[in-house]
């Protein structure tokens, strides 16, 4: 050792040790921050319920538009004090059941600072009447709308998700087919390169009039818009991946005589896998708004055709009730595709972190 390095050890007795007592002190610092937040979001839960139910709503003076929110705000109150009922009991049953507990003690902050937005919401609106509609809604009222339109939200749903997934299901395959075969051959690289850096950048949505005339169906036509959506993202990161493999894996996997559909399928395409799962995630980022465009110009059905229409009504808690249904099935779809990583990519756990 040095002397240098002699000094700095003796000029600092114990760090090393100190370490990992910081590190164990601030670990229990936030143990016990999240059990203290796990214990306040049920009382927020209930006191949401509480001002919801007891508290009457605002009455406005009499208008052909506004009106006052009236129907399910005990629906509103009941379903708030499940909530803190269910929170309360899977936290109690953490002895036995200590993996769902401590999911749920993590989340407990944003929880209860959902049950103050939602206790907010409620009083600004139903409550004390600062925000009126047709512009701005309670809770209660979202949900009259939406026990009012169900069948046919629930169809426009299923339309979108259909819709959605036709061409993003298209648009990746086209798009990992395209740069796999890229990542691969120089020759395909040449010819597809100009047009991947001509087309690609450009936003899908600047296509709608040249489709929806140029296809024998405006659904169709939205189809083709979302897999060009997925397309470019895709390609790109797919072709950098298989791009970007070591060469290394090639001349070893050749010298064990493997053949060029060898080191496709097993070499290329497996190492490329991350950055495979990437450009879904981009791709998939990218078909949102494609289908909300598509689906607001050309197709009579969806959530986005739904959005539109209760717009030009000027409905806009029902409008409020579509968007709320679309950001479930976007959180839904992301959330599925990470379960779907995290299965095939399960390997990567340690290496990257999601």
């Amino acid at each position: 050792m040095s002397t240098t390095e002699s000094v700095a050890t003796a000029s600092h007795p114990g760090e090393s040790e100190a370490r990992p007592v910081d590190g164990a002190a601030s670990r229990e610092g936030a143990g016990w921050r999240e059990r203290l937040a796990s214990w306040c979001a049920a009382p927020a839960w209930v006191t949401a319920a509480v001002v919801t139910q007891v508290w009457p709503d605002h009455a406005p003076a009499t208008n052909a538009i506004v009106e006052a929110p009236q129907h399910n705000t005990g629906t509103l109150a009941v379903a708030e004090l499940i909530f803190a009922g269910l929170f309360t009991l899977v936290l109690l049953s953490g002895r036995w059941l200590p993996g769902p507990a401590q999911r749920l003690r993590r989340f407990s902050p944003w929880l209860a600072a959902l049950a103050g937005y939602f206790l907010f919401w409620e009083i600004v609106t139903a409550k004390a009447g600062l925000l009126v509609p047709p512009y701005w809604a309670a809770p209660q009222l979202l949900i009259t709308d939406f026990r009012s339109d169900h069948a046919i939200l629930l169809e426009s749903l299923w339309a979108s998700f259909r819709l959605l997934m036709e061409g993003f299901v298209i648009g990746a395959s086209v798009g990992f087919a395209v740069g796999v075969a890229m990542g691969w051959s120089k020759r395909v690289n040449y010819w597809m390169n100009p047009i991947l850096r001509t087309l690609g950048p450009i936003p899908p949505v600047c296509l709608v009039p040249i489709l929806f005339v140029a296809m024998p169906s405006t659904e169709l036509a939205s189809m083709l818009l979302i897999a060009l959506a997925t397309w470019f993202p895709v390609t790109v990161l797919t072709f950098s991946g298989v791009n970007s493999v070591n060469r290394q894996y090639y001349d070893v996997a050749s010298t064990l005589g493997a053949s060029n559909r060898f080191l496709v399928w097993r070499v290329a395409i497996p190492a490329a896998l991350p950055s495979v799962s990437l450009g879904l995630f981009m791709g998939l980022g990218m078909t949102f708004p494609t289908l909300i465009v598509a689906e607001m110009l050309g197709v009579k059905h969806g959530l986005g055709w739904y959005i539109q229409w209760q717009q030009n009504w000027s409905d806009y808690p029902k409008m409020y009730v579509a968007i709320c249904i679309m950001i479930v099935l976007c959180s839904g779809l992301f959330a599925l595709l990470f379960y779907a990583r995290r299965k095939v990519l399960a390997w990567q756990q340690d290496l990257v972190r999601w």
